[in-house]
């Protein structure tokens, strides 16, 4: 999740264009280890130490219940940041591991862990290329992690199916899909369709003084999302589109009570792999 109103970077210009996976990554790790100092300042005590929100809107895994019973689960988070969402499962009961392309978020997780006391072992990994076992999980998730930012999603998915044992939970969160249509504006102004929902070509930014890629999203439809897990052997049994809650009025990037009230900003899917 970003917050374009307080982005800490040098200027850039976004383009339309293709993008594959080894530069999606290159440019996201490099990205978000500028930004993790900024977004943990502004967005920490929203995200709380040990919490665990599924998007802007405030959602929380308390409330949604997607992952099921955690006591005794072996747990997977995929894009882990700082560790909040891991951490809030260990203190309900499940064993959470995290995984993310920074290095300066996982430093920034070890730091919580250190002021919570509820510690989360986290490694540097991708999700297209997990470090673990077949087998290892009961839940893999992603609250807003890694997926967006993956050009080669089936990869990463099937890596997913790999690592959960069978009947195991995945679940997601990412910007909804019908997100793409609008520019990326919390006002007034963002609330007019500019772009076609079935433009699939990933969003990409580019320092203008260096020349390099400096960030890659990339779009798929909600269709596009239930062939690629049906694909990789999952039967998808949640898809939350979360309303915006009366009196909230945060401002993250996109995200706001002007949008939010008329189109949903998250999509959060909930699937369970075949036994």
């Amino acid at each position: 999740m970003q917050d374009l109103q307080e982005w800490p970077h040098p200027p850039v210009t976004a383009h339309r264009r293709p993008a594959d996976e080894r530069e999606s990554r290159r440019a996201n790790g490099a990205d978000w280890d500028r930004y993790a100092d900024e977004y943990q300042a502004t967005h920490g005590d929203f995200l709380g130490d040990v919490g665990f929100l599924w998007g802007p809107e405030g959602l929380t895994e308390a409330e949604a219940g997607i992952l099921g019973p955690l006591d005794g689960k072996d747990v997977l988070e995929v894009g882990s940041g700082a560790g909040q969402c891991s951490r809030w499962i260990r203190s309900a009961g499940g064993r959470a591991i995290g995984l993310d392309l920074s290095y300066r978020q996982l430093q920034h997780s070890r730091r919580i862990d250190e002021q919570s006391g509820v510690p989360v072992p986290s490694v540097l990994g991708t999700a297209t290329d997990l470090p673990f076992a077949d087998g290892s999980f009961d839940i893999v998730f992603s609250s807003f992690g890694a997926l967006q930012f993956v050009a080669d999603i089936e990869r990463a998915v099937a890596e997913t199916a790999r690592v959960l044992r069978p009947g195991g939970r995945y679940a997601f969160s990412i910007t909804h899909p019908t997100r793409w249509m609008f520019p990326d504006d919390p006002g007034e102004e963002g609330l007019t369709a500019t772009q076609s929902y079935w433009d699939r070509t990933p969003y990409v930014e580019v320092d203008d003084a260096t020349g390099t890629t400096s960030y890659v999203e990339h779009h798929r439809t909600l269709g596009d999302w239930v062939a690629v897990l049906a694909g990789a052997g999952f039967r998808l049994t949640t898809l939350l589109e979360p309303e915006w809650p009366e009196g909230h009025e945060r401002l993250w990037g996109g995200w706001s009570g002007v949008r939010g009230r008329l189109t949903p900003g998250t999509a959060i899917f909930g699937a369970d792999l075949a036994g």
